[in-house]
């Protein structure tokens, strides 16, 4: 709307809480809707109507009698000052009644018909009416899509007035409008903005922003009131290119959403907000999975502060937590490169599902059979575009991760689509959700990109110096690996499978694998007492069903001999292919061996390198350690008494690959910072026996109190390198050689 305006509409809201900078910040509902129309080429003015909301009526018959009262003194005034008082039981029926009486009020004019709204500042229209309309799935008229903000207006004649200490008293003073205070209220006296405001202030506040507008009009001023303010009537989805530019003042993160919260659940609740294009970002955790935060852009600064003050506001039962992000935070997650993924977002008014789930083997045409209705069905749910509206995602090389995401034409043809929930594609149910671009591409981003952070652990590595993790070729083959083991498999489950193959295994010579989420993966390590048991062992259970006592699922199980360095070599991170490990002469290259941290078939790139860290430790200190490959793959014994290790035991390293939440998530995991340099010659301590219940390095640095020994110098070991134990270790710390036992508290130390 750049021509000036016919009428004006000033309005003036109230609610049953707080008022002046903190209006609709508290989630009340609207309790006084204060207006009067503004004829700005006659410069006259209209009734002042006064509509008040009481959504509390008990019953029907207080309801009619108070409708009754409201027809019989329509046309007059109350004590409040206004014209006309009605009263309304509802929002919904405030606003119909509102676009009722101004539309009579304009028709009885006659002097024109384009009217806008003008209400002073912004929270008024974004903050009280659309957010309550939004929560309460009501329809708002047209009028309410476009206003002026008289603040501005003012600005544009008072170029040094400053919009944040701006308001009807102060713009008054400075046209020289004599202004009636009310005794009760003392504009002066900066009241308290989470006081309620008396009605009477309401009408005033119209009487005063009317004379202003007025004196606007007139001269010397002259001004015209074009180029309104805009609220979105809708969220309109697009993709973000990583290059763009996202300024750092536009960016809010919210969190606490629910799971199945789309971009468009996100809009309504930000409702009288504008969002920037495709800026509403859901974020996916570790496993693909939304985890109840999402990032989102809006087109200024002003519609982010004003987004900040919906903190802790209802999404349904949920309360949604808001707070300030960066621009590169939200690249992160909705930035993309791929020109695949922008011609299939590129249609318009597209509604997209996400497939999780599918079978590796899966095709466009057996997913477009997947949403053709079945016998006898009526519904249809045609995917847009037949196979172009179908995107596979897969890892960069080239393997299938079971997700796609579909495209279809209309919101009832997604919800059909939807309601094939868990049904079968081959021999596999398939999860649907309801997706979006920015879900797309955050998908896209995490299969094919390297990980969100280093996988190596900083502690460790930082004092190791870089020596090749593949075992020699060869070796003695007195270990077996099982693969294909139930999740739910436990040390008993495993020794029952080995039957009369449990007199030959090492004490504690049982190391069960996990994955990068602390879950069992489903391999198994055993070290046996001699290689011929152990290709025994492998030739006569090799795909024999194992049970497991926890669950009623059964379990073929792959068996294959294996040396200890490969074990080693995988319990550090590393992969072990299993398709070479029956031959017993192989050249390193066919060795199937690939280095660590692990490749996970989920998550994870094909492989990582890094680079050689430099040796940190001085020459003095370096003289008092073996060489690092006795400390890999030949440590010394440890003393007897060891529930956890074997006597053989390597010092496994953990490299598992940690994948936090999304960028922009305060839940971010981090490592401590490794040493530059070690001030002094030390010793390197080991503390097995630690209790799962400690408070980790703070109750270390208490137990070593009086030594040197810095707070980064101490990192602690997971138990889930070497199994299942009841304790926990801290391996690495920087101490003087003598040992000693803390007063009150037995820990075993072992200088390393």
């Amino acid at each position: 709307m750049t021509a000036q305006v016919d009428y004006l509409v000033v309005v003036f809201t109230a609610t049953s809480g707080a008022s002046g900078e903190l209006l609709g910040s508290d989630e009340k509902e609207l309790v006084q809707l204060v207006w009067q129309l503004v004829d700005v080429k006659n410069k006259k003015l209209g009734r002042v109507h006064e509509l008040l909301i009481k959504p509390d009526l008990s019953d029907l018959t207080e309801e009619k009698e108070e409708e009754d009262v409201v027809e019989e003194s329509v046309e007059e005034p109350n004590g409040s000052g206004a014209d006309c008082s009605s009263t309304a039981a509802s929002l919904e029926e405030a606003l119909n009644l509102f676009h009722l009486q101004l539309t009579n009020d304009v028709n009885s004019a006659g002097a024109g018909t384009s009217v806008c709204l003008c209400t002073d500042g912004q929270l008024h229209i974004r903050q009280v009416i659309h957010p309550e309309a939004a929560s309460k799935n009501i329809l708002v008229p047209d009028s309410f899509y476009s206003f002026f903000d008289l603040r501005k207006e003012f600005k544009k004649n008072f170029p040094t007035s400053d919009l944040k200490t701006l308001n009807v008293y102060n713009m008054s003073e400075s046209l020289s409008i004599p202004v009636d205070v009310p005794p009760m209220w003392d504009p002066s006296a900066s009241p308290d903005p989470s006081a309620i405001l008396p009605a009477e202030i309401a009408v005033q506040q119209v009487q005063i922003m009317t004379s202003i507008v007025l004196a606007l009009l007139s001269e010397p001023f002259c001004h015209t009131f074009s180029n309104s303010e805009r609220v979105n009537e809708k969220f309109e989805s697009g993709t973000c290119s990583k290059m763009e530019k996202v300024c750092d003042n536009t960016v809010i993160r919210a969190r606490g959403l629910p799971w199945q919260s789309s971009d468009q659940d996100i809009a309504r609740f930000f409702r009288g907000l504008n969002i920037a294009k495709g800026g509403a970002a859901l974020c996916l955790n570790a496993q693909g999975r939304r985890n109840g935060e999402a990032l989102v852009r809006f087109v200024s600064e002003e519609h982010r502060d004003l987004a900040l003050q919906r903190h802790k506001h209802h999404m349904g039962n949920r309360y949604i937590e808001v707070y300030k992000a960066t621009g590169e935070d939200f690249l992160k997650i909705a930035g993309g490169t791929s020109n695949e993924v922008a011609m299939f977002l590129s249609r318009e008014d597209q509604i997209i599902v996400r497939m999780r789930g599918l079978p590796f083997s899966a095709t466009p045409e057996q997913v477009l059979a997947f949403f053709s209705p079945g016998d006898g069905l009526k519904e249809t749910c045609p995917v847009s575009g037949g196979k172009d509206g179908i995107l596979f995602v897969h890892y960069p090389d080239g393997r299938p991760t079971g997700d796609a995401f579909v495209l279809f034409a209309c919101e009832e043809h997604a919800q059909c689509a939807l309601r094939k929930h868990k049904e079968i594609l081959g021999r596999r149910y398939i999860e649907l959700f309801k997706s979006t671009a920015a879900e797309v591409q955050q998908v896209l981003n995490r299969y094919s990109s390297a990980p969100l952070i280093p996988v190596a652990p900083a502690p460790l590595v930082s004092v190791l110096p870089a020596v090749s993790l593949l075992p020699p070729p060869g070796g003695l083959r007195d270990c077996l690996r099982l693969r294909g083991l139930p999740y739910t498999a436990t040390i008993e489950d495993i020794l029952t499978f080995l039957g009369e193959f449990t007199h030959d295994i090492r004490p504690h010579g049982v190391h069960m694998v996990l994955n990068q989420q602390g879950r069992p993966s489903g391999d198994c390590f055993i070290q046996m007492t001699s290689a011929e048991r152990a290709l025994q062992a492998s030739q006569r259970l090799h795909k024999h069903v194992m049970s497991s006592q926890r669950g009623a699922n059964s379990r073929y199980v792959e068996v294959f001999p294996c040396s200890a360095e490969e074990m080693g070599l995988v319990l550090m991170g590393g992969s072990l292919s299993h398709t070479h490990t029956h031959t017993h002469t192989r050249s390193r290259s066919g060795t199937g061996l690939s280095p660590p941290p692990c490749k996970s078939r989920r998550l994870s790139p094909p492989s990582y390198s890094f680079t050689p860290a430099q040796p940190v430790l001085p020459t003095e200190a370096a003289a008092l350690y073996p060489p690092i490959g006795q400390v890999l793959l030949a440590p010394r014994p440890l003393p007897p008494g060891h529930a956890y290790y074997p006597s053989t035991a390597q010092l496994y390293m953990n490299y598992t690959a940690y994948y936090p939440s999304p960028p922009g998530s305060p839940t971010t995991v981090g490592f401590f910072p490794s040493p530059s340099s070690l001030s002094s010659p030390g010793g390197l301590v080991r503390m097995p026996g630690l209790t799962y219940n400690s408070n980790g390095v703070k109750d270390l640095i208490n137990a070593v109190q009086g030594y040197q020994s810095p707070a980064e110098s101490v990192s602690l070991l997971s138990s889930s390198l070497i199994g299942q134990s009841s304790g926990g270790d801290a391996p690495l710390m920087s101490l003087p050689a003598l040992m000693t036992k803390p007063a009150g508290q037995y820990l075993d130390l072992t200088l390393l």
